[in-house]
């Protein structure tokens, strides 16, 4: 669909005028009426779906500073608003891969994209070498727990031509957390084998910064390439194969690998940061931070309409939040703890803008008392949400508490219903809990229209978002004003908590 621009600019003219006058904080003025202007700016076709990177994903975040300079919120990121980070755009550098086999003076050398593949893991460049482990037969728990395996080059003997054990992939990245590198010595018929070559070459987008610890890389690498080594080693892969036994074995083999990445492009992509001040001097210096991911999953090529303009996901959320903004920003209203508003990118693509926000914060992490997150909060059923983190700290009294207060807001936080999707893994909350953080997190779930171009502004039911926003007001009222910090569950937090 063409973008109407025209209809974009009365909107965004309609919320950059003055400030109204606010109601009472009591009864903070945010109408469905709000919540539905908001969203049909974030969810216009001229935002193109909002991928990371991309000019849509740059127009948002143009909207969002925006909002917060309007509102007079202090800006929250080094220099202003915006915190960027990096991300490129890569496919392994086949070229400059050097992959070596050694045993009794026999050497492969398998060329990269021509006799292996890359599956995963490390592209640093850096090179590994070490004495090899062969493990043959069914990749069990017991398996890869094997001791020997750690910091070893790992030779893995798979069985393409057999149906793949479920967890196999699983394993694969239990051995990659402690070897040194993961070669899968593939039997793959050679067309298959060629078409996977095809697809490992593929570009790949990634952070330039630390996530997490990648792992050890991973190859396959198909055995006819390894002929002469393998018969200097006294190894045969099929008799491995059918015998089904488990081995571990450390056979006369050596391994050396080199292989880098070559970047085609490079972006620096927004994360939105502002910050309100809390009108209490002795609490001020702590903060409650309200999140939203504002990027989305982009287009869809091909398609009739190939706009995910992502209303609900997660224009929604992203509406909540500047609504909040505006209510605590009306005179009186502000909390005795500051406000941290944080707009992050990058959360389609592994939750990867709030990973760089909680390595460089722009304020101490420890100074953070609690993260009250919204994700899709505008379908399914409207007199209820699901609340995610109630039982991990003193925060599920709060929330209970506040709710209790405003039944005329007709909203009931529910527990998570569906828990095989563990959906606390799959929001911007998650990296701060896991550095202990306490967290709120407010989600409707997902529909029908979850990553389609049919997430569109007229199916948001904004009468329901309007209400629990406003009950997230109140809630983010009741924690900034606390005189205690929210108390984290000791059980809760040894599950979850992982310092750095």
């Amino acid at each position: 669909m063409k973008p109407d621009l025209a209809r974009l600019a009365l909107l965004a003219l309609t919320l950059s005028g003055p400030l109204a006058a606010q109601a009472p904080s009591s009864t903070p003025a945010i109408t469905p009426t709000d919540m539905r202007r908001r969203i049909e700016i974030i969810a216009d076709d001229s935002m193109m779906g909002r991928d990371t990177p991309s000019p849509g994903l740059e127009r948002a975040a143009t909207y969002v500073a925006g909002e917060f300079r309007r509102l007079g919120l202090r800006p929250g990121a080094d220099g202003g608003y915006e915190q960027r980070w990096g991300i490129s755009r890569w496919v392994p550098d086949t070229a400059g891969a050097q992959i070596e086999i050694e045993a009794r003076g026999a050497r492969a050398r398998p060329r990269l994209g021509r006799d292996a593949r890359y599956v995963g893991g490390d592209l640093t460049g850096r090179e590994i070498a070490g004495d090899a482990v062969l493990l043959a037969g069914p990749v069990t728990r017991q398996a890869v727990a094997d001791p020997r395996l750690r910091g070893h080059v790992v030779l893995l003997v798979v069985d393409y031509r057999r149906s793949l054990q479920d967890d196999l992939g699983e394993r694969v990245d239990q051995i990659a957390a402690t070897a040194s590198a993961v070669l899968l010595l593939s039997d793959r018929d050679s067309t298959i084998f060629a078409r996977r070559l095809e697809s490992a070459a593929s570009p790949r987008l990634t952070p330039d910064f630390r996530l997490v610890r990648q792992g050890a890389p991973v190859l396959e690498v198909h055995e006819r390439a390894l002929g002469p080594v393998l018969a200097a080693a006294g190894i045969d892969l099929a008799e491995l194969r059918s015998s089904g036994a488990a081995t571990t074995s450390s056979p006369p083999l050596r391994v050396s690998l080199r292989l880098p990445r070559r970047a085609i492009e490079r972006a620096r992509v927004p994360n939105l940061v502002a910050v309100l001040e809390g009108a209490d001097p002795g609490l001020r210096g702590e903060y409650v931070v309200i999140s939203a991911h504002v990027d989305g999953v982009g287009l869809r090529p091909g398609a009739r309409d190939s706009i995910n303009n992502g209303a609900d996901d997660n224009g929604s959320g992203v509406a909540g939040l500047l609504e909040l903004a505006e209510a605590f920003a009306a005179p009186g209203a502000r909390p005795g703890r500051s406000l941290l508003f944080l707009a992050s990118s990058g959360e389609e693509k592994g939750l990867w803008g709030s990973a760089y926000y909680v390595e460089r914060p722009t304020v101490p992490l420890r100074d953070l008392v609690a993260v009250v997150n919204l994700d899709l909060i505008g379908r399914n059923w409207r007199d209820s949400v699901i609340a995610v983190g109630p039982d991990f700290s003193s925060l599920g009294e709060t929330l209970t508490r506040v709710t209790q207060a405003h039944p005329e807001l007709e909203m009931t936080p529910l527990a998570d219903r569906w828990p095989e999707e563990r959906i606390f893994l799959r929001s911007d909350h998650y990296h701060f809990a896991r550095r202990g953080v306490p967290i709120l997190f407010f989600t409707s779930g997902t529909h029908p229209d979850y990553h389609q171009p049919t997430d569109s502004a007229d199916r948001v039911d904004v009468d329901k978002a309007s209400r629990l926003v406003r009950l997230l007001y109140h809630l983010t009222a009741a924690i900034g004003n606390d005189p205690a910090r929210p108390r984290w569950s000791p059980e809760r937090y040894r599950e979850i908590v992982r310092q750095p």
